[in-house]
């Protein structure tokens, strides 16, 4: 497994990260990772501190999404009281598609989609209006979530984030 953060694609390599921008970690955040490292025997990408919701959101190595929680929950919980913040976990994909998909989860996504029009932006498309209520989440809080970790990783040109039901079924 190759870390994306600075290694170019190699020359047969499609690069699916054209849009992945280069990140910069703060000295807390790092501290944040190294602690998920000792606590859960996991690698995070990335971490994330949303002041606004009192929650640390870790960008989980593909794979270990299920060393990082644990065993019912078991290491978000201790995580949870070590730190004392929310936890929240997002599992990284090579494919922009699928890592926006993660980051809605549990919201069903059915469709990611990136229309070319005055706003651009990424249009998101749900099974039915109880999966809308998920991915915005209380108060707002997934639909922030999902606008960070895309400004992080694909840059703020990237635009907004519409959440919209699926109308066709």
């Amino acid at each position: 497994m190759r870390n994306i953060d600075n290694i170019p694609p190699k020359e047969n390599e499609s690069s699916s990260r054209d849009n992945t921008m280069e990140r910069t970690i703060s000295f807390k955040e790092r501290r944040y990772i190294e602690e998920l490292r000792i606590l859960t025997k996991s690698t995070a990408i990335d971490c994330i501190i949303d002041d606004r919701f009192d929650r640390l959101i870790y960008i989980i190595t593909p794979g270990d999404m299920g060393i990082a929680i644990g065993k019912s929950g078991d290491n978000i919980k201790r995580m949870q009281k070590v730190l004392g913040k929310r936890i929240e976990m997002v599992e990284y994909a090579e494919e922009r598609d699928q890592f926006i998909r993660n980051i809605f989860k549990p919201a069903e996504v059915l469709q990611v989609s990136f229309p070319e029009g005055e706003t651009g932006g990424i249009r998101v498309t749900v099974r039915n209006k109880n999966e809308v209520g998920i991915a915005i989440g209380k108060g707002g809080c997934t639909i922030e979530k999902a606008r960070m970790i895309v400004r992080r990783f694909f840059g703020p040109e990237s635009g907004d984030i519409i959440v919209e039901e699926d109308h066709g079924a």
